[in-house]
């Protein structure tokens, strides 16, 4: 095979919650993970030699600071590739957004390098090598609804979410998830997601149930920083979600709405009041 065309999809944090700071520097998490319907292209060529990367997008770097140029780097390294590899990466996933994009792009390139190479490399082998690129990438490899324990690395998988409508506004600004995760009181926290509860409510398809528990607590960090993204939350609602949260570091919001009208007008209504740059209507994968 002489070329592949993937596609790297985004994912949205049902509920995030920080069990405590570990003495590495990083945090213990709990949280629901859920591919939803965006995605980035990726198309995979063979070359002579070495790795070349390039993007559509001016908010990118081209070189090893991007998580797919060191995809590609992992994946000859491991699988011993000499040929060389060129990845053109088509992007629609909001950046620094809190929706994994980096992190699901190098998940891509791995997958697809497999294939492209005909190296049929299982996806558990490839999630193990992937948590050295980050902590997302294990579970941008797997995909669909799933539990993510350790550093959200530890992944369980869950039954399909039940059908629901997903309103994505991502606001016009950019937060970076060392930052929050840096200034993050995690020990004085005082209110924690039932991730347990969520994940019963998703083994049983009560969708009411997973409505219910719906709670990020790098909210504590990320609005009183921007404080648009309790706007978007609180104009979701009364635009018809039945609720809303902010994804991951932030600061993208998410609404589950039951019908894909009333979604669709809401985005309308965020984007003419300016809440919002970037606004998608999809549904869980």
């Amino acid at each position: 095979m002489e070329k592949y065309h993937i596609k790297a999809y985004a994912k949205i944090n049902l509920g995030l919650d920080v069990v405590k700071r570990l003495p590495n520097g990083y945090h213990q998490v709990k949280m629901i993970l859920q591919t939803v319907d965006i995605f980035d292209n990726l198309t995979l060529e063979r070359t002579d030699s070495g790795i070349t990367l390039t993007t559509d997008s001016h908010e990118l770097p081209a070189g090893r600071d991007n998580l797919v140029y060191r995809a590609a780097e992992l994946m000859r390294e491991k699988y011993h590739i000499t040929e060389g590899i060129h990845i053109h990466l088509e992007k629609r996933i909001p950046v620094a957004a809190g929706m994994a994009g980096g992190s699901t792009d190098a998940a891509a390139a791995m997958k697809g390098i497999s294939r492209l190479f005909g190296l049929d490399a299982p996806l558990p082998r490839l999630m193990k090598y992937g948590v050295g690129i980050g902590a997302d990438v294990p579970y941008c490899i797997m995909g669909g609804t799933a539990l993510a324990e350790g550093i959200g690395d530890v992944l369980t998988a869950l039954p399909p979410a039940p059908d629901c409508v997903i309103l994505v506004a991502k606001p016009d600004i950019s937060v970076s998830t060392k930052y929050v995760y840096e200034h993050l009181d995690a020990a004085g926290l005082t209110s924690h997601p039932d991730i347990d509860g969520m994940r019963t409510a998703i083994e049983t398809g009560s969708l009411q149930g997973i409505l219910d528990r719906m709670e990020n607590v790098l909210e504590t960090v990320t609005i009183p920083a921007h404080p648009v993204i309790d706007t978007i939350k609180r104009r979701m609602r009364e635009l018809g979600a039945v609720n809303s949260l902010m994804s991951g570091s932030g600061p993208t919001v998410f609404g589950i709405f039951l019908e894909k009208q009333t979604a669709e007008l809401a985005g309308r209504r965020l984007a003419e009041e300016a809440l919002a740059k970037q606004i998608f209507v999809t549904t869980p994968v």
